[in-house]
This record gives C-alpha cells, sequence and structure tokens, in this order.
C-alpha cells in the first residue's frame, strides 16, 4: 500500500547532459536565462527597485515579474528572490502556491537539476492547482530545459491565441 502523499511539497528533477553547472545556474539566475527557456518576459529589480539587466544575476532580496508563453499579460507571477549563491542553488516565492528551491547537483556523473516547491496550502483547491498543476508545468518547463540545451528544440507553444496547452 503506498504512502498518503505529502500535498504541502513535490519534487521534480531532470538529468542534462554535456551543460556546466554554471549554464544551468544562469538559465535561473538571469533575465537572458529565464527568457532562453521558460518564460516570456522576466524582469528581476534589486531591492531599491533598479531593473536587472539580461545578464546580471540576481541576489537573494531581489523580485521578479513573469509572463508565460501562451498566456496574455494579465497573467503575471510576482515574487521574491529568497536565498541563491551565485553557483547551485537559488530559492523564490511562488504566489500563493508556496516556494520553490532550485538545486544544481552531480549525481553517477550527471548533472540534475532539481526543484522542489514547498510550503504547499493544504486544502483541496491548493492540492490541485498547486500541487498537481505545478508539477506538470515544472515537469514540461524542465523537460523543455533539457530538450533546448541538449538539442536546441524550443517545445513551448509561443502563440497567445491558442489556449489550454500543456506546453504553455
Amino acid at each position: 500500500m503506498p504512502s498518503e502523499i505529502n500535498w504541502s511539497q513535490f519534487v521534480v528533477r531532470v538529468n542534462i547532459n554535456n551543460v556546466a553547472i554554471e549554464k544551468l545556474y544562469w538559465c535561473w539566475a538571469t533575465r537572458a536565462g529565464m527568457e532562453h527557456w521558460f518564460l516570456r518576459t522576466c524582469e528581476y529589480k534589486t531591492a531599491d527597485g533598479v531593473v536587472k539587466k539580461d545578464k546580471d544575476q540576481v541576489c537573494t532580496g531581489d523580485s521578479y515579474k513573469w509572463h508565460w508563453h501562451g498566456y496574455g499579460d494579465d497573467s503575471v507571477e510576482y515574487g521574491t528572490i529568497l536565498d541563491c549563491n551565485n553557483k547551485d542553488h537559488l530559492k523564490f516565492s511562488f504566489g500563493k502556491a508556496g516556494n520553490c528551491a532550485i538545486e544544481i547537483l552531480k549525481e553517477d556523473d550527471q548533472t540534475i537539476v532539481q526543484l522542489t516547491q514547498g510550503d504547499i496550502p493544504n486544502d483541496d483547491l491548493s492540492r490541485m492547482n498547486y500541487h498537481v498543476g505545478c508539477k506538470s508545468g515544472w515537469t514540461f518547463h524542465l523537460a523543455n530545459m533539457k530538450s533546448i540545451l541538449e538539442g536546441g528544440i524550443d517545445l513551448r507553444n509561443k502563440n497567445i491565441k491558442i489556449k489550454n496547452m500543456l506546453n504553455s
């Protein structure tokens, strides 16, 4: 009999071959990196409100504003960088869905990107929207990161007129 599901968190992992840890960190910690594999637009700001340039790395206390492909400008996520080490760890708030931590690890000669989303509220709506929904979204986007970095193929739906797509 399977154990009870812990609805307050989940972990999604993907191995990405032949890509330096520094490049994988860049993918999360810069505007250019986030827009390369994940977002339509990403804006990082310092704690003082200064917008960071495309290649500037985030710092603890910075804020973000994100827009996804396949959604209009009214679909926006705001949050804060809670912790980062400029190497292989980054943690950010993720609205009502909790917090996300990114770890870039070496395991059996493989480089692993591991995302843990935690502090998910434990009510029925949050279980579906944030545990199930976010886990599905992160699974796709990490697979897209792997696809772009290993083979150059971007799997995202970038057509805003096509709705309810797995890949947006």
